[in-house]
């Protein structure tokens, strides 16, 4: 199992979105599969990639507890960890590959035979008006999904004062929540991520102004170092029937601990791309079992992150239910050969084929290009 290559593969799959991916080729002749996917830092992924590749050629694969271990303090931050949790999971897809068994019989073996979902509406929803957005909750609602997620508050920071603009945004924020529970009912699950644009007060006149949409939970509201105003948050939450989520950017144990220990959320988010590889999320989901915390994993991307995190989240007692890109493009299912991952009734069957149960197969596919406009704020991720 001696690694003969590792490769950097990108892709652009909309005019807003790049995946990534990262190959490992060993000298019998496999390919694991990771993704890398790291929204407007792809030439820093693709570097990273390549000094992993030239430090680890003629490397054992089967050793991955030492050449994909998870160090948060050392340098090069989330695009390090990004490119290394990739390298963990095509390094899983060989270690299953090799045992002619599925993943999650690597991982232990599964609680479950199909995985729940919920579909993030948030890209497929086009127009991005309230009537846009209830359109798209709509469709994913037929496909027999249980929840949905928006993040309705573009193109709000809170740090850019009490503007017009900003009151405006906050305002077609709400419209278009209230337009997605109106068109789903009551019996949907509806989580909304505020993707970190408020401030500590902000946040709490949030809860106080969704409380009618009976939110599922409401994600991501103000910075996430910010452990005693979330914790607090949290609190006016729950008392208003809402779980409080977030998370999803962290990597390691030692990241997710202080979180934790401060009851911060009632759900954590860790994302198979960023935390430092899927044994390292088992951990973070232990410890968060031992505080009655469950686990959600982060997984808008593309279809090797969704894979892992089937596979994964089947492994996980105290499992909530995993995100999922709904509408945003086909290419999420043609890019990949191999098992089926279109959804059947907001869930994802677990791949019984050996390893992931996928493979790349990009066709006509262009390569990743830069983004000059970015679909996220940069001052928030």
């Amino acid at each position: 199992m001696k690694i003969e290559q590792i490769a950097f593969r990108g892709f652009n799959v909309t005019p807003k979105t790049n995946w990534c991916f990262l190959e490992v080729r060993t000298a019998d002749g496999r390919t694991g599969l990771g993704e890398c996917t790291l929204s407007n830092q792809e030439p820093l992924v693709q570097a990273e990639v390549a000094r992993l590749e030239a430090m680890l050629r003629g490397a054992d694969a089967r050793d991955r507890n030492r050449i994909a271990r998870a160090l948060p303090h050392a340098p090069g931050g989330l695009v390090a960890l990004t490119a290394l949790s990739a390298l963990d999971q095509a390094l899983c897809d060989l270690a299953a590959q090799r045992n002619g068994e599925p993943l999650y019989r690597l991982l232990g073996g599964a609680f479950t035979d199909a995985v729940r979902l919920y579909a993030n509406i948030n890209r497929g929803a086009n127009p991005r008006t309230p009537e846009g957005f209830a359109a798209a909750a709509r469709r994913a609602l037929a496909e027999g999904f249980g929840g949905v997620k928006l993040a309705p508050f573009e193109p709000m920071v809170w740090e850019d004062g009490r503007t017009p603009a900003n009151r405006a945004a906050y305002a077609a924020g709400l419209a278009r929540i209230a337009a997605v529970r109106e068109a789903i009912g009551r019996d949907v699950d509806l989580m909304v991520d505020a993707h970190w644009r408020f401030s500590p007060g902000g946040a709490a006149q949030l809860i106080r102004d969704v409380a009618d949409a009976d939110l599922f939970w409401l994600e991501c509201p103000v910075a996430e170092a910010n452990h005693a105003e979330i914790a607090r948050l949290r609190g006016l939450a729950n008392a208003r029937g809402m779980r409080l989520a977030g998370a999803e950017s962290l990597s390691g144990l030692a990241a997710y601990r202080p979180l934790v220990e401060a009851g911060c959320y009632d759900v954590l988010m860790p994302d198979a791309k960023h935390a430092g590889g899927l044994e390292e999320i088992r951990r973070i989901a232990a410890l968060a079992q031992t505080a009655g915390v469950e686990i959600a994993p982060h997984n808008p991307t593309g279809p090797v992150c969704h894979a892992h995190s089937v596979h994964l989240c089947a492994t996980i007692p105290n499992f909530l239910v995993l995100e999922v890109q709904y509408g945003e493009t086909e290419a999420f299912f043609d890019i990949v050969a191999g098992e089926s991952l279109r959804f059947v009734e907001g869930t994802a069957p677990l791949p019984q084929a050996a390893g992931l149960g996928i493979t790349l197969n990009p066709g006509a596919i262009p390569a990743w290009k830069r983004m000059d406009r970015p679909w996220l704020d940069p001052r928030l991720g």
